[in-house]
């Protein structure tokens, strides 16, 4: 079985990380950033479309 990852980009600081849907909250959820701390919807920091589909798909 292969895992799947969304990919994350925080839009204020700009840092870039890939987690498993299932290590996230629901994308309507607020999520910090691990580097700077800003606080937004998760569907916020998905880089793209298919990235946030993935996470309501799997979340």
């Amino acid at each position: 079985m292969t895992e799947t990852y969304v990919r994350l980009l925080c839009p204020e600081c700009r840092k870039g990380w890939e987690s498993s849907p299932n290590d996230l909250p629901s994308h309507k959820r607020t999520f910090h950033c691990p580097n700077c701390h800003a606080s937004r919807r998760l569907a916020e920091f998905t880089r793209t479309e298919h990235d946030l589909e993935t996470l309501k798909t799997l979340s």
